[in-house]
C-alpha cells in the first residue's frame, strides 16, 4: 500500500510538472513606484498601435521604438492612477455606462452597434469599459493636480480679448503635427547642444522626405508621440504660446523649428490649415440641482430623489428653485435657485453640455450622472448672436485656460515622471 501511495503521487507530482510548463504566466516587465506594468499590458498596447497603423496606412518605426513608446505611455498612466487611488478619485459602473452611451450617440450608433463593431476588431467590452473607466480617472487626476498650477492675469484677458476683437471673431484653425526631442532631467549645455543635434538630424529627415508620423513615433518625447505626433485641428489662441506665434504666416505642409522651450527642442509641421471662419456663439441659461452620492446616499437613492423632485415640480407640488436652494450640493448656484446663467455649453463637462443641447426651453431633464454626481437640470432659454463683453472676456479665459493647461500638464507630467521609481526589468 506505501508502495502503490508513493508511486501515485510521484505520478500526480510529474503530472503537475508537465502542466506547469504548458502554462506561461505573465511577467513584470517595469516597477513604478508602489505598481508595475505588466509585459502583457505592453504587447498589448503595441499590437493596438500596430493594428490602428494598418487600418490608416500608416507606417511605423521598429518594435523596438514602438516598445520604448508604449512603455513610457503605460509609465504615465500607471503613476496616475496610483495617485487617483491616493486622491480616492473612482468612476462608478453608472457614471462610466453613461459615458460610453454618449460617447455611441456621438457617434451615431446604438450600444449593440458599437459592442458588435468592437467585436469586430478583436476587442472585448470588458476592455472597453476599463480603458474608458482609466481615461475618465486619470482625466480627473490631471484637472486636479494641474489646474492649481495655472494663473491668469486681467491683463492677458484682456489682451486676448482686444485680439479677438481686432479679429471679428474669425479664427485661424491648423492641424498640426508634433514632435519633441526633450532634455534629459536638469540639462547641462553639453546635453542641451546634443539634444539640438539631434532635432537638427531629425528635421533633415524630414526634409529629406521621411515620414512624419513615422519619426514621431520613433523620436518624439511628445505626449501625442504615439498618435505619430497628430495634435489635431487647434485655435491659434488654443496653442502653446510658442506654437502660436510660430505657425503663423505658414503654410500647408511647412516645417517649423527646432524651438526651443524648458522641454526641449520642438519641431512643427502643418498638416493642413483651414481659412478664416465665423464664429456663431450659441449660449444657455440653465440650472440644476446636484446630488452627490456618499457612503450613506447610494446612487440608486441618489438618482430616485431626483426622480421625485421632477414629478413634484412637473405636477405643480414643488417649485425646482426652492428645491435646489434646500437641496443642491452645488455652492455655487444653490443659493440663486440652481441657475448657472448665461453660457456657452462647451465649458460644462460632456454629460452636462450633451443633456442641455437637446432640451427644449423650459424643459427638464431625466437625472444623469456626471463626475461631480447625480443632476435634473432644465433649460430655461437659449439663444444665438454676438458675445457680450462678458461672454468675449470667459472665452479668452477659456482660451488662455486651454493653452496653459496644455503646457502645464506637459511639465506636470514629467516632473511625477523623474520625481518617480520607475525601474525596467530586461
Amino acid at each position: 500500500m506505501k508502495i502503490k501511495a508513493v508511486l501515485c503521487s510521484a505520478l500526480m507530482l510529474a503530472s503537475m510538472g508537465i502542466h506547469a510548463k504548458q502554462v506561461e504566466l505573465d511577467k513584470v516587465a517595469v516597477i513604478v513606484d508602489q505598481g508595475v506594468v505588466l509585459e502583457s499590458e505592453i504587447q498589448e498596447l503595441v499590437s493596438s498601435v500596430k493594428k490602428n497603423a494598418v487600418t490608416s496606412g500608416q507606417e511605423l518605426p521598429s518594435d523596438a521604438a514602438l516598445r520604448t513608446q508604449a512603455t513610457e505611455r503605460l509609465i504615465l498612466t500607471n503613476l496616475q492612477m496610483q495617485m487617483a487611488e491616493r486622491m480616492g478619485i473612482q468612476i462608478s459602473d453608472p457614471q462610466l455606462e453613461q459615458t460610453i452611451a454618449n460617447i455611441a450617440r456621438q457617434e451615431g450608433v446604438t450600444l449593440d452597434t458599437l459592442r458588435e463593431k468592437l467585436a469586430e476588431e478583436g476587442v472585448s467590452y470588458d476592455s472597453y469599459r476599463e480603458e474608458i473607466r482609466r481615461e475618465l480617472i486619470t482625466g480627473e487626476v490631471r484637472r486636479a493636480n494641474v489646474r492649481r498650477r495655472i494663473y491668469i492675469t486681467p491683463q492677458e484677458i484682456d489682451s486676448l480679448v482686444k485680439l479677438i476683437e481686432q479679429q471679428g471673431q474669425q479664427q485661424a484653425e491648423y492641424h498640426l503635427g508634433h514632435i519633441l526631442v526633450g532634455f534629459p532631467p536638469e540639462p547641462t549645455p553639453e546635453d542641451v547642444d546634443a539634444t539640438r543635434a539631434r532635432a537638427d538630424k531629425v528635421l533633415e529627415l524630414l526634409n529629406n522626405g521621411s515620414d512624419f508620423a513615422k519619426i514621431a513615433i520613433a523620436s518624439s518625447s511628445g505626449a501625442k508621440a504615439l498618435d505619430g505626433g497628430d495634435m489635431g485641428w487647434m485655435n491659434i489662441n488654443a496653442m502653446p504660446t510658442l506654437f502660436a506665434e510660430a505657425v503663423q504666416g505658414k503654410k500647408q505642409n511647412e516645417l517649423i523649428g527646432p524651438i526651443r522651450s524648458g522641454a526641449g527642442f520642438h519641431i512643427l509641421k502643418i498638416i493642413d490649415l483651414r481659412g478664416v471662419q465665423t464664429v456663431e456663439i450659441t449660449e444657455v441659461n440653465a440650472r440644476h440641482i446636484l446630488i452627490k452620492p456618499s457612503v450613506i446616499l447610494s446612487e440608486e437613492k441618489a438618482e430616485q430623489m431626483l426622480k421625485d423632485f421632477r414629478a413634484q415640480v412637473l405636477a405643480g407640488e414643488a417649485d425646482f428653485a426652492a428645491l435646489a436652494k434646500q437641496h443642491s450640493a452645488d455652492p455655487g448656484s444653490a443659493l440663486k435657485g440652481g441657475e448657472l446663467g448665461w453660457a456657452d455649453p462647451e465649458i460644462y463637462v460632456p454629460e452636462f453640455r450633451d443633456t442641455l443641447n437637446v432640451l427644449a426651453k423650459d424643459e427638464i431633464s431625466q437625472p444623469f450622472r456626471t463626475v461631480h454626481g447625480w443632476h435634473l437640470a432644465q433649460l430655461l432659454d437659449k439663444r444665438t448672436g454676438d458675445a457680450t463683453d462678458k461672454v468675449q472676456q470667459e472665452k479668452a479665459y477659456q482660451l488662455l485656460f486651454n493653452r496653459k493647461f496644455a503646457e502645464e500638464t506637459d511639465n506636470w507630467l514629467r516632473e511625477m515622471r523623474d520625481e518617480a521609481y520607475i525601474e525596467v526589468l530586461e
